[in-house]
């Protein structure tokens, strides 16, 4: 007993050291709507979360698995247009209709991105892009459900059961801050259980990949169910948040090209990447808009396109500084 002693008495003291970086940046997210008090910054805030919880959901079939899906606002779309039908028709409850518009997301991905997966690099990109357009194309003469006009959603009492705040964004933050919380803890375990390990050797050489006895098209699927399923619980809180959608705002080719722009600026294939990517474009964007007003139209595609410029200059995202040896010393002295 008096050998182990020591040892119980240091291991809270590791511990902390190792996981100190992480409180305190998790202390500042949940502090910064104080420091920011802004209804402007909010509304920021807000979108960086949204769009790093998207990056993140991408990752999985982007970073992970290799597979450059550039239609992802379809699935966004359809978790918006779900949980919104579903209440207007049925009045089921926005949170279960999150849960029903992932399912559908993930049965449209299912049928239509299963035949994609026998395309490779810009072809299945191609593809998925032209599917994206479709799919809000139809949605866009649909009567059904909006067409072009779209759907407005019915104001109800401020509750977090009905999913609406008028007189402040802040839960809305709060909400997006805990789903992102859950999505990144699910990619870290993915990241290091069997899954990754084989979403990852389909990324290095699916002949490979198939030689070991993976099953390629099966994974691919997965990580496709994994991805849009997010994307479409993301395509609700946007649905609650601004309680009005559209073929236009919620599936533009822009939305799909900043959820796959944003963990490739940040690192493609890491954990972190989107956390990075989302605070640089979202912020640039929406003040841009901001500032510029309609004479800043267009704006955003510049901004997009010059951060895929930049990227070529460092192809493993901004994650990459750091990864270098200086970087590595000093985070070993951090932690001890």
């Amino acid at each position: 007993m008096g050998r182990l002693k020591p040892l119980m008495v240091r291991q809270p003291r590791i511990f902390w050291r190792k996981n100190y970086i992480f409180a305190l940046a998790l202390a500042l997210l949940l502090a910064l709507p104080f420091i920011f008090t802004a209804r402007f910054q909010h509304h920021v805030m807000i979108k960086v979360l949204m769009f790093a919880f998207l990056g993140c959901a991408w990752n999985i079939i982007g970073g992970y698995t290799g597979q450059v899906a550039l239609g992802h606002a379809a699935f966004f779309g359809i978790g918006a247009y779900t949980s919104s039908l579903c209440y207007i028709w049925f009045g089921l409850n926005p949170w279960f209709g999150m849960l029903l518009g992932g399912i559908l997301a993930v049965a449209v991905s299912a049928v239509i991105n299963y035949p994609c997966f026998r395309l490779h690099g810009r072809y299945f990109a191609i593809a998925t892009l032209a599917l994206g357009e479709i799919i809000r194309l139809l949605f866009t003469n649909w009567r059904l459900v909006g067409g072009a006009l779209g759907v407005r959603l019915p104001l109800l009492p401020e509750s977090l059961w009905n999913f609406q705040f008028h007189t402040t964004k802040l839960p809305y933050y709060y909400i997006t801050l805990v789903l992102c919380a859950l999505i990144f803890a699910l990619v870290y375990k993915i990241e290091r259980s069997k899954l990754g390990f084989y979403l990852r050797a389909i990324k290095e050489s699916e002949e490979a990949a198939r030689s070991l006895g993976i099953d390629v098209a099966k994974y691919k699927l997965v990580a496709m169910s994994f991805s849009v399923f997010f994307t479409a619980m993301a395509g609700t809180i946007y649905a609650q948040y601004i309680l009005y959608i559209d073929p236009i705002s919620v599936m533009p080719l822009m939305t799909s090209l900043l959820i796959c722009v944003v963990p490739v600026v940040g690192g493609a294939g890491t954990l972190w990447g989107p956390a990075l990517g989302a605070p640089i474009l979202m912020v640039a964007i929406e003040y841009s808009r901001a500032w510029l007003g309609g004479g800043g139209r267009g704006v955003d595609y510049m901004i997009v396109g010059a951060m895929m410029v930049a990227i070529i200059f460092r192809p493993a995202g901004l994650i990459s500084f750091f990864q270098g040896p200086r970087f590595r010393q000093w985070w070993k002295r951090i932690r001890g």
